[in-house]
């Protein structure tokens, strides 16, 4: 009797000694089976997406739904078959998803962000005063990489900077994957109540903020309380999560790279563009459910399978990118990267993300040119089991 083979699983394991490379061999996969079945954490099978033409044609088919969306497929505990809440412009798609982006993309654009390029800097500049302030050695991530975005995303909807332990002890548990499901629904029940009391005093006291605008701008249209909650909640996770663990990940990068901070100084714009694609933080890919008969490659795609779009595997197709596995500062069409996803759903605080990247490496290595690693990176502890990928703590030295 021949028995049929097992479908192999998702690969979420990094290579040994290899910290800033994706899991799984992706380089043999987009060679051999480019899209081809694999078994998820979540339980279900689903369709591995690896080479960058067939990633961004599966991100930008609207007949591919985002239900599942953010990656759920690697959550033990996750219910597929979960209702999509009102006003989650993660999940819903069409219209309802148009209609919530519409509501705050005029927020993100490149002008506004701009607007903010000079209180970014500020808020930067300050960080590092405090942190050269100690006797030459901090922790990265909590004394420069996390309270940047966090201020700056907090100062854009207006959430309370006091309250930042509140959302950002809550904001771990909602990106990680060893998470119970008991634990999730508690932080995200927490994190909800916590913005129907935020934005029921906006309601009487409007200011001059983002989440007070979602309120007072729709009179023709208005969001209901869940839909305000759920919306404030996405921009509120998102708004930090992936930048903080950028910033902290890619001075990492720089630190074992002093060659190339020239560039970064030189060219910030150029040398972000190419750490976006090189580290692609989003590190399990991004989940959809196919809503019609579709071909993806040369694959047949059924209505009612899932598929995983791996982000870091596309960024890696050496069709696209020459030497991929290779950080590369002066590589052509540096922004052609699917770091920010694709399509409708593709990040819509990409341009803040940018200028946030920009103004905080090149300012650090600026005023802090001798920075250095305080431990060996062999002592380093990473987020393997989050959405996010990148770096608990970073120990750095200077002087």
């Amino acid at each position: 009797m021949t028995v049929a083979p097992a479908t192999p699983a998702l690969p979420t394991t990094r290579p040994d000694g290899c910290p800033f490379d994706p899991p799984g061999n992706y380089a043999t996969l987009r060679d051999t089976a480019p899209t081809s079945k694999v078994r998820c954490p979540a339980g279900m099978d689903a369709w591995l997406v690896t080479r960058y033409a067939d990633v961004r044609a599966v991100l930008a088919d609207r007949t591919m739904s985002s239900r599942g969306a953010s990656s759920v497929h690697v959550n033990p505990n996750a219910d597929l078959d979960q209702e999509i809440s009102p006003g989650s412009i993660i999940q819903l798609d069409g219209a309802a998803h148009s209609r919530l982006r519409k509501k705050v993309i005029a927020e993100f654009t490149v002008r506004r962000v701009e607007a903010l390029r000079g209180y970014v800097q500020e808020l930067v500049e300050s960080h590092l005063d405090a942190m050269l302030a100690k006797p030459g050695r901090a922790d990265l991530v909590q004394d420069f990489g996390l309270p940047i975005p966090s201020l700056v995303i907090c100062e854009l909807l207006g959430v309370p900077y006091a309250d930042r332990s509140r959302f950002q002890q809550h904001s771990t548990t909602l990106v990680s994957t060893d998470a119970t499901r008991e634990e999730g629904e508690r932080a995200y029940d927490e994190l909800s109540g916590y913005l129907a009391a935020l934005f029921t005093e906006k309601q009487r006291n409007p200011e001059d903020d983002l989440f007070s605008r979602l309120i007072s701008g729709g009179a023709d249209d208005p969001l209901t309380m869940e839909e305000l909650v759920v919306l404030g909640l996405s921009l509120l996770v998102a708004g930090h999560e992936t930048t903080a663990n950028m910033i902290a990940l890619s001075t990492l990068v720089l630190l074992e790279h002093p060659g190339e901070r020239d560039v970064v100084l030189a060219e910030p714009e150029r040398a972000v563009e190419e750490l976006l694609r090189y580290l692609s933080v989003v590190q399990f890919g991004v989940l959809r459910y196919a809503t019609a008969d579709v071909r993806v490659g040369s694959r047949a795609v059924r209505a009612g399978e899932w598929l995983v779009a791996a982000l870091n595997s596309a960024n890696r197709d050496g069709g696209v990118f020459p030497e991929p596995d290779e950080l590369d500062f002066h590589r052509e069409h540096p922004r052609t990267h699917v770091a920010f996803g694709f399509g409708a759903h593709q990040c819509i605080g990409q341009q803040l993300a940018r200028v946030e990247l920009q103004e905080a490496l090149t300012r650090l290595f600026r005023r802090v040119p001798d920075l250095r690693l305080a431990v060996p990176r062999e002592g380093l502890a990473y987020k393997h089991n989050t959405l996010v990928y990148g770096v608990r703590e970073l120990p750095v030295a200077w002087g």
